[in-house]
């Protein structure tokens, strides 16, 4: 009787390990699933990049700034850890609506077609990594929950489990962002182009160019 109540014993406990141990893999597999499609579009926005600051910098002379800006936080997207790249990516959002909202003031580069195109993928880029990054955060919240859980946090360890970082920036360096408009624009210059208003004579009121808009 003794042997048998061993053996039940043996049988549960190695139940509970292989439950535990295929329920750990599903949720790890589904995160890194989850994250290949974040990857994907991180790296389609970093192919359109260039294509968008060759498009824009004939037009724009005085958004130098911005554009080296642009391609430093570029080249963060497809390195670094997963918190590293997703505060690239929120910086790199809110850098290029600062670019866009300045483009305004180009007529001729609004009428771009090309212009117009790398804008709207780009736009629709920043929706699908919305989307897919709320899917990897929901599988990253049940797969760390699994590993810390009972009895996961039994296996997890020794298993190799390891907790994943949410793909999200921090609240204070998403606030920290800021963007300069000025560039290398000599001292006095406005970053709007030449073209789009009438000189005016100085006055005593300082010029207000595109910084700050």
């Amino acid at each position: 009787m003794l042997m048998y109540i061993i053996g039940g014993v043996i049988v549960v406990v190695l139940a509970i390990v292989v439950l535990t141990y295929n329920g750990l893999i599903s949720k790890r597999n589904s995160v890194q699933d989850a994250w290949a499609q974040i990857d994907v579009q991180l790296k389609r926005r970093y192919d359109l990049i260039p294509n968008l600051v060759e498009t824009v910098k004939g037009y724009m002379k005085y958004e130098k700034g911005v554009m080296t800006q642009i391609t430093s936080l570029r080249s963060s997207l497809m390195s670094g850890s997963i918190q590293d790249r997703a505060t690239a990516n929120n910086a790199l959002s809110q850098t290029l609506k600062s670019l866009f909202a300045v483009a305004e003031n180009y007529p001729d580069l609004k009428a771009s077609e090309t212009y117009k195109n790398l804008q709207q993928e780009l736009a629709n880029t920043e929706d699908r990594i919305s989307f897919v990054r709320t899917s990897y955060n929901d599988y990253v919240l049940q797969y760390n929950n699994a590993i810390q859980q009972f009895p996961g946090n039994v296996f997890a360890g020794p298993m190799g489990f390891k907790k994943y970082d949410f793909f999200q920036a921090p609240e204070e360096e998403k606030a920290a962002i800021k963007v300069d408009l000025t560039g290398d624009a000599a001292a006095g210059q406005q970053a709007t182009p030449p073209s789009s208003k009438p000189k005016q004579k100085k006055t005593g009121q300082p010029a207000q160019g595109s910084a700050g808009k």
